[in-house]
């Protein structure tokens, strides 16, 4: 909690001496008045230094004398009423939200609409989606329990199946290039049919990257942890392995600071799952799944996604498709699953049931 901020603070009778703490701090959230620094930042703490040794005694009498009276009115009292009506508030954000969980009802109507249909077309996320997030991209590499997966679903010839995905084209070629599945790649930038080449949705730009990547790698720096991923038309902030109070302290900042450096240019700025993506605009994930939906007339439509990119995907879809998010939040899929795990199992259930009901090949 900190605390030993705020009781300098509190002690401090005749209102003098200057408090320097690092914006890592949970108590930098409450005591703004004091010289907030990166202490990853040798130069930032000397300038801070200098600062503190130099401020008049009234400036810091006018500091402290606001921090203490927000101590003074946000005292233990106050703080353990604001966490219990927190706790009573998500209580009925999870009612709210447990209605859109797959129950068994609707999990039965799925699996037997899909044993009936004849033309299947399965739309699928990856990371989050088949495999739970990792602390860095290359270490989610597909099991053989995931790939054994695949090749049951899109073995079937009834079925199409799609690994569409915010990863470049090189990482998904050689992880599930051998595979009878189409392939999407930087949310929709690339798409490769099952056995296909590589090809463009659209013809797209990438100059822009040479002016948002020094961006990306300052804050980087700046965040112990936090990595940049660049691809061809994309460039990705990954912050999954920093301290996460201070990585939604610098996302946050990084946002703003993409936003507006952006508004001139013919880019998106994205924030998802502990990552920020910058990408060309008027390519997404629902364009890329018309492409396949228009290649056939399916019966059962699925598409599974975990993140904000993935909404683009479920408002693409039909009205008789069924949308499932991975996790619990607001979304236009019509239902929801717990984690990745219950995606896997989903995705079993399927292969198992299309085996008890054979049919003559389409």
């Amino acid at each position: 909690m900190n605390l030993v901020a705020k009781e300098y603070i509190a002690t401090r009778c005749d209102n003098v001496g200057t408090l320097i703490l690092s914006e890592m701090a949970g108590a930098a959230k409450e005591l703004g008045e004091a010289i907030i620094i990166n202490p990853n930042n040798r130069e930032e703490i000397a300038a801070a230094l200098k600062e503190a040794l130099e401020i008049p005694a009234e400036e810091q009498r006018r500091r402290n004398q606001i921090m203490q009276d927000r101590l003074r009115r946000y005292n233990v009292i106050r703080w353990t009423h604001d966490f219990l009506h927190e706790l009573v508030v998500m209580e009925q954000v999870q009612r709210k939200f447990s209605a859109k969980l797959l129950s068994p009802a609707a999990k039965h109507k799925l699996i037997e609409h899909y044993k009936t249909g004849s033309r299947r077309l399965l739309l699928l996320d990856y990371d989050g989606t088949l495999t739970p997030f990792v602390r860095y991209p290359a270490m989610a590499k597909p099991s053989e329990e995931i790939l054994a997966l695949l090749t049951q679903l899109s073995v079937d010839s009834h079925n199409a199946v799609v690994l569409i995905s915010g990863r470049d084209r090189g990482t998904l070629q050689e992880w599930f290039g051998t595979l009878p599945i189409g392939l999407v790649a930087e949310h929709g930038i690339w798409l490769r049919g099952a056995g296909g080449d590589w090809n463009m949705l659209k013809q797209q730009t990438n100059e822009w990257k040479a002016h948002i990547l020094p961006i990306l790698e300052l804050y980087a720096d700046r965040l112990p942890g936090a990595i940049v991923e660049e691809k061809d038309y994309s460039i990705v902030w990954h912050y999954r392995a920093a301290d996460p109070e201070q990585g939604q302290i610098l996302a946050r900042e990084l946002t703003d600071h993409l936003v507006n450096f952006t508004a001139n240019i013919d880019i998106q700025v994205m924030r998802g799952q502990k990552v920020i993506e910058v990408r060309t605009a008027g390519v997404n994930k629902g364009i890329a799944a018309l492409h396949f939906l228009a290649k056939n007339t399916f019966d059962f439509i699925l598409s599974i996604g975990d993140d904000w990119t993935d909404e683009d995907l479920f408002g693409a879809m039909p009205k008789e498709a069924y949308s499932l998010k991975v996790g619990i939040g607001n979304t236009r899929a019509r239902y929801n699953l717990q984690n990745s795990g219950d995606v896997i199992r989903l995705l079993d259930v399927l292969v198992k049931a299309a085996l008890e009901a054979p049919r003559s090949p389409k």
